[in-house]
């Protein structure tokens, strides 16, 4: 993986600063990268980069990069990714109590993990996401009741 990065870096540059550092949560920059990737194919598409980048240079910079979020999910404590998966979901449409029961019965959080990444750390990615979905939904009623 480090190979790639170093093979990669300007690509990976013009990512991370140009469109990740945008968004301000590690859940919505990866729920982001994990939107590139066709789920048929498995390729990463990116109409800007792949004007400037080669096919097969794109390929290993974005799935470098999805890894990479993956795993930094994976290393925050489960209190922080908590809060910032919170703030990722009431950035989208819809009332953050929708969002939540939507992503815990659809389960559309499956298609967030890269490819490459080892089952047993999908496994535990979804564990502890289904955790917290129930954590915030739970905090959500409370407030609800309580307002």
């Amino acid at each position: 993986m480090d190979d790639q990065i170093l093979r990669n870096r300007s690509v990976v540059r013009d990512f991370t600063t140009t469109t990740l550092a945008a968004i301000p949560t590690v859940y919505g920059r990866l729920t982001y990268v994990a939107s590139l990737r066709d789920l048929s194919s498995g390729k990463y598409e990116h109409a800007g980069l792949s004007a400037v980048y080669s096919a097969q240079a794109l390929q290993e910079a974005l799935e470098c990069c999805h890894y990479e979020i993956f795993k930094r999910i994976l290393e925050t404590p489960l209190a922080e990714q908590a809060e910032d998966l919170q703030q990722c979901l009431a950035a989208m449409a819809g009332p953050l109590p929708a969002t939540i029961a939507h992503w815990r019965t659809m389960e559309s959080y499956r298609v967030l993990p890269p490819s490459n990444a080892p089952d047993y750390l999908r496994e535990l990615f979804f564990s502890n996401l289904r955790a917290l979905l129930e954590i915030l939904e739970g905090q959500c009623s409370t407030a609800h009741s309580a307002g």
